[in-house]
Order: structure tokens, then sequence, then C-alpha cells
């Protein structure tokens, strides 16, 4: 099916979902969002700044977390040709993971499905592969629903966003060494621009190559370790490398500490979870992973786009994008 469609859309105030919207509004589509009346993160989006970001599509205000209001507010018992999800949880915490990831996806589903929807394009991620924490899961858990419910369905699960890699850039700008863990070279991966992914999930509608599939994609050129990103960043900046080496093994002690009184102090068991995460981003590879071998794989990887992480570090560095992580900071 192409041409004009009436396509909604799930998480659009997001870096991705943004990215995406624009792409569906350039394919000529009509685009309803709903957002939250304070949006981003921390809420610092109102209702005139996303209107300013999503210009040219359709602002319903409501909570996609909650069925009445995605019934009432978001589709209003209007119909709908498709629906694109770019929802994730915030935190990657276990009762945020299951909410969003999981149980909110699932009503956005039937929601779709009552609403006419042919198709139904999810935003997961590759680190579902190997899924030891609860956000994996719960994402895992979403997507075997979406196949097997009758409806049309491309489930898109990117690498490494350029927003992930971009943390250190101040600290290296401002003298100090580029962190890595081991040495540098224990994971790498292949980032993806938001527009180009954006692009690349607003395809889905077009492209029949692209449905009934799970469709693991990463940025152009080869995979980079974090040893190399550091290097790439120096360089830009004319200045020689230095890194600084923190232990896995560091990592494995605060996880064990936090566990341990997680189960006492119910509060610290949510940041034991953010410490698995951080370990668990230390050590695997956001590649394609051969389940024979149980290696990752850059080359069975997929490339899509033309945006480098090199160009957003530049940017970066001109004061022509930001390296904010919002409410996704791990580290």
């Amino acid at each position: 099916m192409t041409g004009r469609r009436r396509i909604f859309v799930a998480g659009a105030t997001g870096t991705i979902g943004q990215a995406t919207v624009r792409a569906l509004l350039r394919r000529g589509h009509e685009v309803v969002c709903l957002v939250r009346p304070r949006a981003g993160a921390g809420g610092r989006l109102a209702a005139a700044d996303m209107a300013r970001i999503l210009a040219g599509a359709e602002l319903r205000l409501g909570e996609v977390c909650d069925a009445a209001s995605l019934s009432r507010d978001g589709f209003r018992g209007e119909s709908f040709d498709a629906v694109v999800s770019c929802l994730a949880s915030r935190t990657g915490a276990p009762r945020d993971a299951w909410a969003v990831d999981h149980l909110a996806q699932r009503q956005l589903l039937v929601a779709a499905r009552a609403a006419g929807a042919s198709q139904f394009v999810l935003l997961s991620a590759i680190c579902v592969q190997k899924p030891l924490l609860a956000f994996q899961q719960a994402k895992l858990a979403f997507e075997r629903e979406l196949q097997s419910a009758g409806i049309g369905w491309s489930v898109v699960r990117p690498t490494a966003f350029f927003k992930s890699l971009s943390g250190q850039v101040e600290r290296v700008r401002r003298g100090q060494p580029f962190l890595v863990f081991g040495d540098g070279r224990l994971t790498a991966c292949k980032p993806i621009a938001d527009d180009d992914l954006g692009e690349y999930l607003a395809g889905c509608l077009d492209d029949p190559a692209r449905q009934g599939r799970v469709l693991p994609i990463g940025g152009p050129g080869p995979a980079i370790t974090p040893r190399e990103q550091g290097e790439m960043l120096f360089a830009l900046l004319g200045r020689p490398p230095r890194f600084r080496q923190v232990p896995v093994r560091l990592l494995d002690a605060i996880v064990a500490t936090l566990s341990a009184a997680g189960r006492v102090v119910p509060a610290l068991a949510d940041k034991a979870e953010f410490a698995r995460i951080g370990r668990y981003y230390a050590t695997e590879s956001m590649l394609v992973l051969d389940p024979v071998s149980g290696r990752y794989d850059a080359e069975a990887t997929p490339s899509f786009g033309s945006r480098t992480l090199q160009d957003h570090y530049v940017r970066i560095l001109r004061g022509e994008a930001s390296a904010e992580l919002g409410d996704h900071a791990v580290f």
C-alpha cells in the first residue's frame, strides 16, 4: 500500500520519535501524535514547544499508558491506516519497563486494531537478542505478541544511537581523559543517526521487504569500539589521545553491593538494575548476535543512512548539536 495515509504515532516527543514524524510528513502522510501535556526529559516540553518541534503533525494531549485516555484522547473512535510506535521506558527500571515497553505497547496494539490499522511499526532495540535485563524482557515479550496479533508488522532493532555515544564529548573538550571499560575494545557498535533511523522506520510502511520481519539496523561504515570513539574525538580536537581504563570487575562489585542492599532497602533495587544496565552496555556489543557461535557479527549487521558519528561529534563541537541524554542517562 502506497500513497498518503493516516498514521498514528506514539512516542513522538523523543528524539527518534521527532525524526520519524518528520520523515512521515516528508512522505506526505497525515500524522496524528498523542503526547503528554508535559513531555521530554523532566517534563520540560509544554504544548507550545511540542507544536513547534512536531510542526505539520496533529497533536492530541493524553496519556498513552492510560488505555482510556489512549482511546478517548488519542484515537477518538477514528480510523487510521497504520501505527508507528517509538515508545520506550525512560529509566529501564523493571516497573517502568513492564508498564511502558509491554503494557502500554499492548494497549496501543489493541487500539490500533480497533481503529482498522493494517500495519504496526515497532521501534525495539538490538539488545533484546540477549535479554538479561527487565526492559529487554519486556520489549521481547511485546515483540512476540505483535508478531502473532494478525496485523501487518515490522520490528526495527537499531544499534547504538549517536546521543548514547556522546556523553564524554564535554569531558574530553575540558582536557580530561576518555573513560573506557577494560582496554576499550570489549564492545563495538554501528551507531545510527536519529534522522536516518526515522527514515528507516517511515520506510517500513512502503517497503514489502521490511514487513513481517525483525529488522536489525545500524548506521553507515564499519563497527566502532569505544577506544576508536575516543581516538576520533581527540583527533577532532587536535590532541593526543588520553584514556582512563575502568576495570569491569568494579562494575561487578557495584552490581553485587546494590543488589544485596536492594533486598533490604527497596529503593536501592532500581539502582541495582541501573548498575546492571551499565555493565551490560560495557560488555555487550550492539551488533547482530550469531545464535550458533554466540558471537557478535559486524558484517551481518545491516547499514542504513549517510550520517556518521564523526559528523555528529563535529556538530557538537561546533555547538550545532547537543549531547544531552536527559532521562536516558545511565553513567
